[in-house]
């Protein structure tokens, strides 16, 4: 004990310790970036949003998969005759993929399920919402968007966001706007497809797209005018051009809508 208490007091130990000490703490930046490395393969350039699409040489290193998956969904009595018609074609799509799909008109379902040719794992959750969009009144040529790779489906339930029916009928409308032109700015700003159809609004399109239709859509039932919405992001669009303001703050430039509540005096009889 007492021959280290000397070595410490002659200065052989304790130097070389913090010197050491504080090398580490430099380089791997403390105990908690002791065991980091360095990712070659993460650099500034690199996109970490891009999907690579499924190709056939991703097929033919995958295998079947050990049981089967399957989903059923609904559709009303209205949608029946158009579903008839375009059966075979959405058949036809899916076998591409290694799907099997049914049409029960007795019990009035559709029913998607994997099969021993189906390599893409995801590919049953597009064609689940595939038979979701057809149920929900969205056009084929639409609805077969949804199986590509940088495309995906949101199917917004509007019918409990607002209690009274009258004020759900007239913010539904205030979505369509006059002569559906309020519903195609939205389709341009999202760059997504939109119907809107009794109790729900479906979009089929990108994932930031989607993102602001559901904004759109749930402060339009929580009585703000999709106008608004409309502006800021006609607003945010021009200001993306600019590489300048890439790294700034836009809340400057953005509109600042305050909410009134308008007192309306009834008349007396």
């Amino acid at each position: 004990m007492a021959d280290t208490q000397a070595a410490l007091a002659a200065g052989g130990g304790a130097p070389e310790q913090a010197g050491t000490g504080a090398a580490e703490q430099q380089g791997t930046g403390g105990k908690k970036g002791k065991y980091r490395r360095p990712k070659p393969w993460d650099h500034d350039g690199i996109d970490h949003w891009k999907q690579d699409p499924w190709t056939e040489d991703d097929s033919k290193r995958g295998s079947s998969f050990l049981e089967e998956s399957s989903f059923a969904t609904l559709f009303p009595k209205y949608r029946e005759k158009y579903l008839k018609e375009y059966w075979p074609h959405v058949v036809r799509i899916l076998k591409d993929h290694g799907i099997d799909c049914t049409l029960d008109l007795i019990e009035g379902s559709m029913t998607v399920r994997t099969t021993r040719k189906t390599r893409d794992p995801f590919i049953i959750l597009k064609s689940r919402d595939l038979v979701k969009l057809l149920a929900r009144s969205v056009p084929f040529e639409h609805a077969t968007k949804v199986l590509q790779d940088d495309v995906a489906a949101d199917i917004i339930k509007i019918g409990g966001l607002v209690r009274n029916k009258e004020r759900l009928v007239k913010r539904r409308q205030r979505l369509l706007g006059p002569n559906g032109s309020t519903l195609k700015a939205i389709e341009l700003l999202t760059q997504c497809y939109v119907m809107v159809q009794g109790n729900t609004v479906s979009a089929v399109g990108p994932h930031a797209g989607l993102k602001q239709v559901r904004n759109i859509v749930t402060d339009c039932m929580n009585n703000v005018h999709p106008i608004y919405n409309i502006k800021t992001l006609m607003i945010k669009r021009e200001l993306a051009k600019d590489p300048a303001l890439a790294g700034e703050s836009w809340d400057r430039f953005l509109p600042k809508f305050k909410k009134k509540n308008v007192n309306v005096k009834q008349k007396k009889s």
